[in-house]
């Protein structure tokens, strides 16, 4: 699991994705990687915020290969989870 931890951002789908945003991800990752789970929403919806900040928008196309690449260890209730938190990401944003 460590490596996967580290490796995600070599992933070769994430190649074309634009510096700024990967730079972004790494460190988020970075900050929430032991976060506690209670406070993972919250860091979620600031992340949010911030890439609203900075005008970055995810393409549908991004937000899946991203999702595909960190929820590839996850067990099934966490993956579940997940889903639950992009879809509300998801109208978030709309609604923004």
């Amino acid at each position: 699991m460590e490596q996967t931890k580290t490796n995600w951002r070599n992933d070769p789908r994430l190649k074309g994705m634009n510096p700024q945003k990967l730079d972004l991800l790494v460190s988020f990752s970075q900050q929430i990687a032991n976060m506690p789970k209670n406070k993972l929403l919250s860091a979620f919806m600031e992340f949010q915020m911030e890439t609203q900040k900075r005008g970055f928008q995810f393409s549908d196309q991004e937000t899946a290969i991203l999702a595909a690449i960190l929820t590839e260890h996850l067990s099934e209730g966490d993956r579940k989870k997940l889903d639950t938190l992009r879809l509300l990401s998801q109208k978030l944003s709309r609604q923004t």
